[in-house]
């Protein structure tokens, strides 16, 4: 997390199209402190409740750096309720099993003495992931993915605009041959059917 700012999680993947393994945890649009996945340190390092979320992911080719995509979360991934729902059915599910024993468990579901010495336990646990953005935004035609290396920034338009001016300006005079800033349009990641303004930022390099 940045004080003060915006909270980052940072993925790497050695294709540039493989998903992103999200292990434990779910997608995110925001990050909240009264996430269990975060840890009291992070929960009490400062006074928040809520943060905007920056996925950070590079994609490496032989160990070098091809793409990289700063994407935040509300661009990205729906609200907390469409996966706490999945989640919470396939916990209830696990947990309906008749004649087994259950623990506590911030997991799916744990089972307890699964054999005759009732020494052997399972832990059951969600594995989750999401489509590289290569693929989400495929959509996007302004998006260029011939570059031997590029960055691509999206986010909300609502999100840029509340950055302070004197760091628009001086975003904006760095647009030129490699670099442009873009007005685009995306899917809303809770109904495909509306699209968000939002803004593409791009830098592009041949060699």
């Amino acid at each position: 997390m940045l004080k003060n700012g915006d909270a980052i999680e940072v993925k790497k993947i050695e294709t540039l199209r493989s998903g992103i393994a999200l292990n434990s945890s779910y997608p995110k649009d925001k990050l909240l402190a009264d996430s269990q996945m975060i840890t009291n340190a992070c929960r009490l390092c400062e006074n928040w409740y809520k943060k905007d979320l920056i996925y950070v992911i590079g994609s490496l080719k032989n160990n070098t750096l091809k793409k990289l995509w700063f994407i935040y979360g509300d661009c990205y991934a729906a609200n907390k309720e469409i996966y706490e729902k999945i989640k919470d059915k396939i916990s209830d599910g696990i947990n309906e099993l008749p004649g087994v024993e259950f623990s506590e468990t911030n997991e799916l579901g744990r089972v307890n003495k699964l054999d005759p010495l009732g020494i052997t336990y399972l832990r059951i646990r969600g594995m989750w992931g999401m489509e590289n953005p290569i693929k989400v935004f495929d959509y996007i035609p302004q998006i260029n993915l011939k570059s031997e290396f590029s960055v691509n920034v999206i986010m909300l338009k609502e999100k840029y605009l509340s950055f302070p001016q004197k760091d628009i300006n001086n975003i904006e005079q760095l647009i030129g041959l490699n670099f442009s800033i873009q007005d685009i349009k995306i899917k809303s990641p809770n109904n495909p059917a509306k699209l968000l303004d939002a803004k593409l930022l791009s830098y592009s390099r041949l060699v």
